[in-house]
């Protein structure tokens, strides 16, 4: 298993990220999601606990390059410092939804209002003994600061370089028709991971952002937020719809490839070498705790075997 301080120092992480920037909670939601992958999955090798350690000590040891700068306030390792003890109380887990409530409306960097969101209510729904003031002050400080956020960029390739989501013009059609629940946004998120893993697509987070912010609606629904979770089914849309706006940049960028083993194999924990371009560090240990999550809403067996073999592509 992933120690218990690991779901300790993610909380306090994410409960400071906004002394930073908002998207400083990368670091504090990285290390809650390595800590919840092992609830997931609870008997798994040893080596595969061992390996989430070494990359959330890498998050820990100020490697993330969503962290604070050098020389900067709060350091990482003051991000990650412990909380003065007070007295918890379930309730005040409820101003971090109104808060996400403010800004699901709307397609928010890729869809990391509503993950942050979402791992902080897991965290404090399930150890009740951190939902202090101090706490959820600052998760709900965290999550306003998406209030005005934009959706994203793309990269449309060397001619039109990086759009900012707010000045893409969606096409009229789209294959994929507005999700009528939670279940249909999984089965969607999954069908264009299988279709174009192997593709270059750079922007709106990609297809490990598709999948987390979906992830984090299905997990909202979980912890007794269905209401707020269907609230943001069409900003979710909207990032499916500005993520299939990017072109494929394989010719310019190269192939993506996938990982040669399981990432829930010790095999791949094993190698000496992980990839560390475009944000892994953060990104992958997210995304192995969000596909998990979304996955349990797509209940073809054919689908999920499919999904599994592509999300290598992403490792």
């Amino acid at each position: 298993m992933v120690g218990f301080d690991y779901l300790a120092k993610g909380i306090y992480g994410l409960s400071r990220a906004h002394l930073v920037s908002p998207m400083a909670g990368h670091l504090g939601a990285a290390v809650l999601a390595g800590y919840f992958i092992a609830e997931q999955h609870p008997d798994l090798d040893p080596i595969v606990y061992q390996g989430i350690e070494g990359e959330l000590d890498r998050i820990l040891g100020g490697e993330s390059v969503f962290g604070p700068k050098k020389g900067s306030h709060p350091t990482v390792e003051e991000l990650f410092a412990p909380v003065a003890a007070e007295k918890a109380d379930p309730a005040l887990m409820d101003p971090l939804a109104l808060a996400l409530s403010r800004n699901i409306d709307q397609t928010r960097e890729s869809g990391h209002n509503v993950i942050f969101t979402a791992l902080a209510i897991r965290a404090l729904h399930d150890h009740p003994d951190f939902s202090t003031p101090s706490i959820t002050n600052g998760l709900a400080k965290l999550i306003a600061g998406f209030d005005q956020a934009k959706p994203g960029s793309g990269y449309y390739g060397k001619e039109r370089g990086r759009i900012d989501g707010r000045k893409v013009v969606l096409p009229e059609e789209f294959p994929v028709p507005p999700y009528p629940d939670l279940t249909a946004m999984a089965v969607a998120v999954v069908d264009a991971l299988i279709r174009h893993a192997p593709e270059r697509r750079d922007g709106f987070g990609g297809l490990w952002h598709l999948i987390n912010h979906g992830a984090a609606l299905a997990e909202l629904s979980r912890y007794g937020y269905q209401k707020l979770a269907l609230q943001g089914l069409p900003a979710h849309y909207q990032h499916l719809r500005l993520w299939s706006t990017v072109p494929d940049v394989t010719a310019e960028m190269g192939a993506e490839t996938p990982t040669t083993s399981d990432p829930h194999s010790a095999e791949f924990w094993e190698q000496k070498t992980l990839r560390r371009d475009r944000a892994r560090l953060d990104h992958r240990i997210k995304t192995l705790y969000g596909f998990d999550a979304l996955l349990e809403l797509v209940e073809s067996l054919e689908t999920r075997r499919l999904a599994e073999a592509k999300l290598r592509y992403l490792m």
